[in-house]
């Protein structure tokens, strides 16, 4: 751990960090700041490290862990009312499981998927398009 603090700490915005630290990167600690201030139903402050997580994280060499924090933007994003740009960090997220099938991004869609629940009826076509996709990705039929 001490090696790893070290290596952190020489890191900069002209020296990439270690291999050996990535999962203490900014993206990661990012999301985790995020889901932190979520739990404490600090919206704005989720919203703004869920950003930061998606901003900086390597989404071509991560692209569960990059899916992953979209969904949960997304989610925050349809909770406040702004559904269309949830489903467009949605669908996001989706472009970035192509091909990835995990626990954590089949969650990530199964969540996506219950919080469009109550947006399904109101004629969104957004909303419709993305009920679609996630149940494909899923493999089930859409209700």
């Amino acid at each position: 751990m001490l090696r790893a603090e070290d290596d952190l700490a020489s890191a900069g915005p002209d020296r990439e960090e270690p291999g050996r630290t990535f999962f203490f990167g900014e993206a990661s600690l990012a999301h985790e700041t995020a889901r932190t201030l979520q739990a404490s139903a600090d919206t704005g402050g989720a919203l703004r490290e869920f950003r930061r997580s998606v901003r900086t994280r390597n989404a071509t060499s991560f692209s569960s862990t990059h899916a992953v924090p979209l969904g949960c933007l997304g989610s925050i994003q349809a909770t406040t009312g702004r559904v269309e740009e949830a489903c467009a960090t949605w669908n996001r997220a989706l472009d970035a499981m192509a091909g990835v099938t995990s626990g954590r991004t089949r969650q990530t869609v199964v969540d996506m998927r219950r919080a469009l629940s109550p947006f399904r009826r109101r004629g969104i076509d957004a909303v419709a398009e993305l009920d679609v996709r996630a149940a494909q990705f899923l493999g089930r039929p859409v209700a």
